[in-house]
């Protein structure tokens, strides 16, 4: 798994990423920080939901063209009664 060599390795990173490096170490920070997807909701990098085929993973901005992709752990994960998933309730997720 990339992220993983990319998360270990600060030299491969940055070879790999470029510019985007130093947001991708700043975003996996942030991501082990929060105790829910609720904590990320409204800092930089632009946390959100995807759809369509994507549905049920979310994602953040690095620098374009690159974003960082993760899927909450819950099961069930958990929506209100409009089905939209309920940040402050997700407490893992996985790369």
């Amino acid at each position: 798994m990339q992220r993983k060599k990319y998360a270990d390795d600060e030299r491969l990173a940055q070879k790999k990423l470029g510019d985007a490096a130093e947001k991708f170490k700043q975003r996996l920070d942030d991501i082990s920080g929060a105790e829910t997807l609720g904590d990320l909701r409204f800092l930089p990098g632009r946390y959100h939901e995807l759809r369509e085929n994507r549905k049920g993973q979310w994602a953040c901005d690095l620098n374009k063209p690159f974003r960082l992709v993760f899927t909450p752990q819950e099961r069930p994960k958990p929506t209100d009664e409009n089905g939209k998933y309920i940040w402050i309730e997700i407490t893992a997720v996985a790369f």
